[in-house]
């Protein structure tokens, strides 16, 4: 079936059709909510509240847009709502100052505290724009750093720059989606690319990834895996910039300088008290490892994933998500 039959069989009730018209969007919307909402579990939320309010209101979908900009529509203000219901997410580097890696590990915070990495697995989101109008890559687009600056946006900012720069939507689009004009458009454009611009590093980790090329990835993902089970504290710390940083939320914790790094791990995972089994993988567009650990000898559980962002062939910060998805 066309696609316009599937929406005149779906106004007349058929829910297999509505599926059939929808369900080719889901992973972009889901990716989508996810940068707005920086939770992968409130993005499904997100996501599941679209197509239910788009299923109640389709026959009011008189096609004077795209039924993808309408989708993006109903999505984008589902995730404004649930903003005003929560404080915004950040990454421990956003939170607080670094810890001092003699200290003790800090005590977990509330899990609504923290961007989730978002697993690259079945997601498929293609490696280029979606639209003529975008100035993203959609996997540059959920690289952490990306993600973290997104937060900081009020979130109509937040809105703007994703439809208008990550999706491609044309300013008199995002000016429909948002009830506003193609000038509030661009003027809060103007204010949001500053914000992110100040926060995101000059070179995106695709653009790293591609210049390393897959051998040397898979050399350095190798070396990182490798270190981690002996639990060689200085093998991982020749393997970090000078400036390096490590955190683990759901604590607070974080260290800066390969030093303070090399004492943390030193002190917590790499004390040589457990035993590690890593599985490379990827999440947020970047090199990840996921890590069971437990007691020599005894079983191994999962304990974290760790999101690693590059800078040249050197890892420049480890984000380690204990306890993951």
């Amino acid at each position: 079936m066309t696609e316009s039959e599937l929406l005149d069989a779906a106004v007349a009730g058929n829910e297999s059709a509505y599926a059939d018209l929808v369900e080719p969007h889901r992973r972009l919307l889901h990716a989508h909510c996810y940068r707005m909402l920086g939770s992968v579990h409130d993005a499904e939320d997100a996501v599941q509240e679209t197509y239910l309010r788009a299923w109640r209101n389709l026959s009011s979908f008189q096609g004077r847009s795209s039924l993808r900009s309408w989708l993006y529509t109903i999505a984008t203000n589902v995730c404004l709502r649930a903003i005003e219901r929560r404080p915004g997410r950040v990454l421990p580097i956003g939170y607080g100052p670094p810890a001092d890696p003699h200290g003790p590990l800090g005590a977990p915070l509330a899990e609504s505290t923290w961007i989730e990495p978002y697993p690259d697995e079945g997601l498929d989101l293609g490696d280029g724009p979606v639209g003529p109008e975008a100035r993203y890559e959609q996997r540059e687009s959920i690289e952490l750093a990306f993600v973290a600056a997104l937060q900081h946006l009020p979130a109509r900012q937040r809105a703007v720059l994703i439809l208008r720069d990550v999706l491609g939507f044309s300013g008199a689009e995002v000016a429909a989606a948002l009830e506003t004009t193609p000038a509030a458009v661009y003027s809060t454009l103007q204010r949001a690319h500053l914000t992110v611009e100040q926060r995101i590093p000059e070179l995106s980790q695709q653009a790293t990834l591609r210049s390393l090329g897959d051998e040397q990835l898979r050399a350095i993902v190798d070396r990182y895996v490798s270190a981690w089970e002996r639990n060689d504290v200085a093998a991982i710390a020749a393997m970090l910039t000078e400036t390096a940083a490590i955190a683990m939320p759901p604590t607070a914790t974080w260290y800066r300088g390969r030093s303070a790094v090399a004492t943390g791990l030193g002190q917590l995972a790499l004390s040589g008290r457990m035993a590690w089994r890593l599985t490379p993988t990827r999440a947020n567009g970047q090199l990840a490892v996921m890590a069971h650990g437990g007691d020599a000898g005894g079983p191994l559980v999962p304990n974290h994933l760790a999101v690693l962002t590059l800078r040249g062939a050197m890892i420049d910060e480890i984000t380690y998500f204990l306890t993951p998805m």
